[in-house]
């Protein structure tokens, strides 16, 4: 296993809350494009993360809309890339419950049977595990310091960030 680096959570937290309900001009909107959660939740993770992964096609970085990585806009893609098991930069995550979470870890849900398609950040914990009292940040559907319990989620996976990969 690579040497994990300390992912800053409470730079990632301070990111959500500064951006949660505006768009950094940084980044593209992809609101019309199928939606912006993922796209704010990776500029949140780089908050955090400081470093991007320019690997192509399998990597995590964003230089503009037509120069990025499908993980930096896709759900499915940001959970594979988070969990990968070969190392190379950026940050790494584990499958997690609820009652693991911390401040700048992920949350996926489902609203059908199924796919994944939303992708909030983890903002406060509360209560470990309670869906009342996990608070999130998002994009699409813009929110801040909204309960987990709010949405109409038929699955839910937590993404527990382990640390950063820097080689």
């Amino acid at each position: 296993m690579p040497e994990l680096f300390p992912y800053r959570r409470a730079e990632a937290v301070e990111y959500a809350h500064r951006w949660a309900y505006g768009r950094n001009p940084a980044y593209d909107d992809f609101e019309a494009l199928g939606g912006d959660c993922t796209n704010f939740a990776s500029q949140c993770l780089y908050a955090g993360a400081g470093v991007m992964n320019f690997t192509p096609t399998f990597g995590w970085y964003y230089r503009s809309l037509s120069d990025r990585a499908p993980a930096w806009t896709g759900v499915e893609y940001l959970f594979r890339f988070l969990t990968r098991r070969e190392r190379s930069p950026g940050p790494v995550a584990v499958l997690s419950s609820l009652e693991d979470l911390r401040p700048g870890d992920l949350v996926q849900l489902s609203f059908t049977s199924g796919a994944f398609t939303h992708c909030p950040v983890v903002i406060e914990t509360g209560e470990r595990g309670a869906p009342e009292t996990l608070l999130l940040a998002a994009h699409s559907q813009d929110a801040n310091l909204r309960p987990l319990a709010s949405y109409p989620y038929r699955q839910v996976r937590g993404l527990h960030i382990l640390g950063v990969t820097r080689v």
